[in-house]
């Protein structure tokens, strides 16, 4: 699997991501094994995850690999702080106090002195960016995070926080930015891509499956199975379930019947290949799901597919 350089530093991340946000809670221990040694096969590097993720299941299910399925000097691990449930409510909070805390727990569940990429979950309106980015400045220079980044900033929060750490050597630089992209979603496209593209930072895109949308499994309806129909999920998937979703998914399908791949490898395939993305992060139900994914690593789209898939999912 080709590996790609994030940004203007030298983590080296594969451009296909794996996703952990099932693991330890819908995706049991022997699947995230599974899913993670088929990954490993098929060249990757890249694991994803973040504290809140199965309040910290998803983390201590990777630290359960680590040293069993996986050296860990050969895998980028990558995990989030700032948000948090909290006495059945999310909490958001990104205070240097908090996050620092939230780094030794994902630490401790992740069973490493370091992780590779360390990020900042989402943007604080009820606290100071500069004492948020002084918690990526005692990572970098700890030790704890070999680098640090920002996940679901919007364009010019993006581009605050990457100029103010760019003020002083001493600051951590921001590797990368992690956003939600896809057919159904390019909002990125507005500041935020142009922003990282024009700061060396790089793109890391969440669900470049349209939360599983795009794969074609929701035309006919929500399979009992699905992310769909679970709980935890319903909620997630259903703003993507509309006439303009719909469109979309028929145009990947119809682009899909002519090239001979499934809607899957086409959707994923436009995500990876666009410009300024590092890395395109997949999550999995099961293994043979994500080895169906792991596909489009065979496959490049021609241009005028491109361009065709592009005014299908432009905003009107």
């Amino acid at each position: 699997m080709e590996l790609r350089r994030a940004g203007k530093t030298g983590l080296m991340v594969a451009r296909i991501g794996l996703g952990t946000m099932t693991w330890g809670r819908d995706t049991d221990e022997h699947e995230a094994a599974d899913q993670c040694r088929a990954y490993l096969e098929a060249g990757g590097n890249f694991l994803d995850s973040a504290g809140i993720y199965g309040d910290g299941d998803s983390e201590r299910t990777i630290g359960g690999l680590v040293g069993t399925l996986f050296r860990r000097e050969d895998v980028v691990i990558a995990t989030k702080a700032g948000i948090s449930i909290r006495e059945g409510s999310r909490d958001v909070d990104t205070s240097r106090r908090n996050l620092i805390s939230e780094l030794d727990h994902s630490l401790s569940r992740l069973g490493t002195d370091y992780v590779d990429l360390w990020q900042v979950q989402i943007w604080d309106s009820s606290n100071p960016l500069e004492d948020t980015l002084s918690a990526l400045d005692y990572a970098y220079n700890s030790g704890k995070a070999r680098y640090v980044g920002i996940s679901n900033f919007s364009g010019w929060q993006s581009a605050r926080a990457i100029s103010l750490q760019e003020q002083f050597p001493t600051k951590a630089p921001i590797a990368s930015l992690q956003s939600e992209y896809s057919l159904l979603d390019r909002s990125i496209e507005n500041e935020v891509l142009p922003c990282a593209i024009e700061l060396g930072v790089g793109i890391l895109a969440w669900s470049p499956l349209g939360r599983g949308v795009l794969t074609g499994k929701y035309r006919f309806g929500t399979p009992s199975d699905s992310r769909g129909a679970s709980p935890h999920f319903a909620s997630f998937v259903e703003p993507y379930l509309d006439a303009r979703g719909a469109r979309i998914v028929e145009a990947v399908n119809i682009v899909a019947e002519g090239l001979g791949y499934s809607p899957l490898e086409v959707a994923l395939a436009w995500v990876r290949d666009r410009p300024g993305v590092t890395s395109a992060i997949v999550g999995a139900r099961t293994g043979a799901q994500l080895r169906g994914a792991l596909k489009s690593e065979e496959i490049v789209l021609p241009q005028i597919v491109r361009s065709a898939l592009d005014d299908a999912s432009a905003v009107l």
